[in-house]
């Protein structure tokens, strides 16, 4: 549109339809009893004069705001890119728009994350974790009968809708990938403590190490806050100490790539003499050199599948079950076997 050009309204596209202006609300609204022959007149017209109906205008007069919030808790940027990216696609050529909720610490401040929720006006939410397990953030969204889903929950089964995938599995499956290889002395690099999932993945790794009959050793184990920076700290920790390791799982890619930038500063090779591993397969799993093994976590998907079960929900259709996604092993370069 030009410079100081008038913006098409809806009177305009009921003239070029020749139409009422209310039969063209009534083809934005969606309302029923709409005939085919009304709905592409509207719609040819609004597209010749780009015309766009305004969303908040609509929301006024059904009463909602068509906004979707995403709620997540200082999380590797990977994984954020990710959420959105599986969220925007969904709400893609939908009324609906997503409003990004970045939160500093649901653990310690569940009632401001509820607040700000619904200061948001918002018609549903998907909750990343660690919201997606806190009790009372679910609790207080049933309340306000604010929809939400869930990616990825750990606990709270049946509470609002959920998509998720087995940890538990697939971090079983990245140890015993790494067991395979002959490693016996491998340091661990836990997430926060405050999400479920980061004790869930320990759990998974001990069962691992269990099986092939590998000690746990307490001493090789050290927590980070799935940031790059936590994962170069712990594992220039662990390499300072006596009992050094000869592999190292990190409970996400960012700490794990943490754990390479350390390694190689302290003259470690990877793999040759020390292999490393992550959990996601984020874009930094995919540009870091060497290109790191890890297990895929199908964040898109998931984030994209919420998206459409609140939609569905909203509509005033069945949402469905719970729905399960699978993880997957990728084989790079950053596992080797360990050195003589």
């Amino acid at each position: 549109m030009a410079r100081g050009a008038k913006r098409s309204t809806i009177v305009d596209v009921a003239k070029l339809a020749e139409v009422s202006p209310k039969s063209v609300s009534r083809v934005f609204n969606d309302e029923p009893h709409i005939t085919p022959a009304l709905r592409k007149k509207v719609l040819r017209a609004a597209k010749e004069l780009n015309y766009h109906p305004n969303v908040m205008a609509q929301g006024l007069v059904r009463q909602q705001s068509y906004l979707i919030g995403l709620v997540y808790e200082k999380p590797s940027p990977s994984y954020v890119v990710e959420l959105q990216r599986g969220a925007l696609e969904r709400l893609h050529g939908e009324r609906y728009r997503l409003i990004v909720l970045p939160v500093e610490s649901v653990a310690d401040h569940p009632q401001d994350v509820v607040r700000t929720i619904r200061s948001a006006a918002l018609d549903g939410v998907i909750l990343a974790p660690p919201a997606t397990d806190h009790a009372e953030v679910l609790d207080g969204l049933t309340q306000a009968r604010i929809p939400f889903a869930r990616i990825t929950p750990q606990s709270h089964e049946g509470v609002g809708l959920a998509t998720t995938m087995d940890d538990i599995a697939a971090a079983r499956e990245i140890a015993d990938h790494v067991l395979g290889y002959g490693h016996r002395r491998i340091a661990i690099i836990k997430g926060d403590p405050d999400h479920p999932v980061s004790a869930q993945r320990l759990i998974a790794y001990r069962a691992a190490f269990d099986a092939a009959g590998v000690d746990y050793l307490p001493e090789l184990i050290e927590t980070g806050d799935w940031s790059f920076e936590s994962g170069y700290e712990a594992t220039k920790r662990i390499l300072s100490r006596k009992l050094r390791p000869t592999a190292i799982l990190a409970e996400n890619d960012d700490m794990a790539v943490g754990a390479m930038s350390a390694a190689r500063e302290l003259g470690f090779d990877v793999p040759a003499d020390l292999s490393v591993v992550g959990f996601d397969d984020s874009e930094i799993a995919r540009v870091v050199w060497p290109r790191l093994t890890t297990v895929r976590q199908p964040v898109v998907e998931m984030a994209h599948t919420a998206a459409d079960m609140l939609l569905r929900q909203l509509a005033g259709e069945d949402p469905g079950p719970t729905v399960f996604h699978t993880h997957r092993l990728i084989e790079r370069l950053t596992v080797g076997p360990p050195p003589a």
